[in-house]
């Protein structure tokens, strides 16, 4: 498996946004979801409607989702900007039921699969001049770290969030290296 990075570049980010809502409602969700969120694709791939809609078809303002790899109960807030995708995203799904899921195969039969994700992701990456980056489905968990630090997200919120053992593993694993924390020392000058 290919190590991926985060997308760094908020233009970046745009273009493949633009890309994936251009081409598809549920692939543009899919993806702003995933770097809103910070879940695992296998988590996000697994979402229901009832996970984000009430029964009256009301948005939630919560999603409360059992991590499938540590069995651990996530709880969070949905983002204005993820908002405004899943509402999108449930006006164009054919079935409303509970248990459909939120971004089902356009084959039948369930949800789309990780390889599917995977290739909806390096399509709209190729489309949106990022041909160059290492992008997997991974890269919307690490880019939604790697921003939120970015913004000034202290290290141990963001190991909490993405259920990290320690700070460093996460500075490694959202890319900060040890050059990006050099600057700090250089560019401070007090």
């Amino acid at each position: 498996m290919e190590l991926v990075e985060p997308i760094r570049y908020t233009k970046k980010i745009d273009k493949m946004k633009k890309y994936l809502k251009e081409k598809s409602t549920r692939d543009y969700c899919l993806f702003v979801l995933g770097i809103n969120s910070g879940l695992r694709i296998s988590d996000l791939l697994n979402l229901q409607v009832k996970d984000v809609a009430e029964d009256n078809g009301k948005l939630k303002e919560r999603i409360t989702v059992t991590e499938q790899k540590t069995g651990k109960t996530k709880d969070f807030p949905i983002s204005d900007t993820a908002s405004k995708a899943i509402k999108e995203q449930l006006d164009a799904l054919k079935s409303k039921e509970p248990t459909s899921y939120l971004f089902p195969s356009r084959k039948g039969g369930g949800a789309i699969q990780r390889y599917q994700a995977w290739r909806i992701l390096n399509e709209a990456a190729r489309h949106s001049g990022l041909a160059d980056d290492a992008i997997g489905t991974h890269t919307m968990r690490k880019t939604f770290g790697y921003h939120a630090y970015k913004k000034g997200m202290d290290i141990t919120i963001i190991q909490k969030l993405l259920n990290h053992s320690s700070p460093s593993i996460t500075l490694s694993y959202i890319g900060i290296t040890r050059d990006d924390l050099d600057n700090v020392y250089l560019n401070l000058n007090l």
